[in-house]
């Protein structure tokens, strides 16, 4: 059983590879969309709505009411962005129960990706609330001094965000493969459930961590803002 998508290649042409990180990630994409024009094609609000409407709208909402714990000023800035990712991630574990799935969120390239879009959503949304001096300001908050570490500060914790969905993804796989072979008839059910619930507990810290960073860049220049100027007179 191989621990990463990455090692399972379905076509390759000269360096270039088509594996299934690449093929699951697409077909995870056009489920997405072909589910998403599917509801929101037929939405109503009448007194007769669709399950499928009905699931959409508690998937937002819930989405929407936890943004506003973290971030109460307008949380719906940061649903569109944060909702996807969450879906994606979602998605992505929970087909786990498939068979001959492979997640795409088990492979570092994908978890990379993912909390490369974090990286650049935060000064994104920090840059659009603030301006591009107001947000560049936060990075000599309290001193110039601290200039250099903030900027390691900002890198350390995307490369940690990745690390973090890799290793726990795939190390739920190794321990799905390890148990198979000691019990391939009656645990392998067991462990796809625990697989499922743990996957989507990983697109929820995921998606938590991406709306706490982002929510920590505005935050950080709506505070500076308020601190009065030291060189102001009275």
């Amino acid at each position: 059983m191989e621990l990463t998508p990455d090692a399972i290649v379905f076509a390759a042409w000269g360096p270039v590879h088509l594996n299934a990180t690449i093929v699951f990630t697409w077909a995870i994409d056009l489920l997405a969309v072909g589910l998403a024009w599917r509801v929101t094609s037929r939405l109503t609000t009448g007194v007769h709505v669709s399950r499928w409407q009905t699931l959409l709208e508690l998937i937002v909402e819930a989405i929407r009411n936890q943004l506003a714990e973290i971030a109460p000023e307008r949380p719906e800035r940061f649903l569109p962005f944060v909702g996807t990712l969450f879906l994606f991630i979602a998605v992505s574990n929970a087909l786990v129960i498939v068979p001959y799935y492979r997640p795409p969120t088990g492979s570092l390239s994908t978890t990379v990706a993912l909390a490369i879009c974090v990286f650049v959503a935060v000064p994104a949304f920090g840059i659009a609330e603030h301006g591009l001096l107001g947000y560049l300001r936060r990075y000599a908050t309290p001193s110039w001094v601290m200039i250099p570490f903030n900027i390691i500060g900002e890198v350390t914790r995307t490369i940690a965000l990745a690390i973090r969905l890799f290793g726990n993804i795939m190390s739920g796989s190794l321990i799905v493969a390890m148990i198979v072979a000691l019990a391939p008839l009656f645990f392998p059910i067991v462990m796809n459930a625990l697989g499922l619930l743990t996957g989507l507990i990983q697109a929820y810290i995921f998606a938590v961590l991406a709306a706490v960073y982002i929510a920590s860049g505005v935050r950080t220049q709506d505070e500076t803002a308020e601190q009065p100027d030291p060189g102001a007179t009275t």
